[in-house]
């Protein structure tokens, strides 16, 4: 099935199930911005930087995720020599760090409210920000530690293999669900 015949299909299923249809501009999310058919969706996005499995000799064993921030890579081990490797944005100048975190949430289209720091940056954020296609953390969050980064999906998959985020580790929607089916909470992320 092509993917216009796919979308189409989609559509035509939204509507079957009773799911309304939005009038231009309007301000309410639809079946498509969020939710199984927007990652139905993510699939069809083509990625800058594809996913794949490589070959790993580091020490970290099977299921920690190890972020190379000069490489802007994020690599998912899997354990006898291989892990899978995905194109990530990482943070610009200033906003980048190192250490080792734990994943301690895990959400699906989350909404999202810039912390502070950043609104004290970028007064013209909005406060808050349902989830969605047009959020800033995309498809899947997965929140490390008690700090105020993630590794979570983007909006901007033409940022993926740059320094742009204020620290976070970005990723495109495809991905992002890929790594969040995978991990666990307690998950250890290693970021160098």
């Amino acid at each position: 099935m092509t993917r216009r015949r796919a979308a189409a299909f989609l559509f035509a299923s939204a509507l079957a199930a009773g799911i309304p249809a939005l009038a231009p501009g309007a301000a309410q999310a639809g079946p498509f911005d969020s939710g199984p058919l927007a990652d139905f969706m993510n699939i069809f996005r083509t990625q800058a930087i594809p996913r794949e499995t490589v070959a790993w000799s580091g020490p970290e064993k099977a299921g920690t995720v190890v972020v190379s921030t000069s490489q802007r890579r994020l690599y998912y081990v899997l354990g006898r020599g291989a892990a899978i490797r995905y194109g990530v944005g990482v943070g610009r100048q200033g906003f980048s760090w190192s250490g080792t975190k734990s994943v301690t949430m895990k959400k699906e289209w989350p909404a999202w409210r810039p912390p502070a720091q950043m609104l004290a940056r970028r007064p013209d954020l909005p406060r808050y920000m349902a989830g969605g296609q047009d959020n800033p953390l995309g498809a899947r969050a997965m929140y490390l530690g008690s700090s105020l980064y993630r590794i979570h999906g983007s909006n901007e998959p033409e940022t993926m293999g740059a320094a742009v985020s204020s620290g976070c580790i970005r990723m495109t929607n495809k991905d992002v669900v890929d790594l969040y089916d995978r991990v666990r909470v307690g998950t250890k992320v290693i970021v160098r």
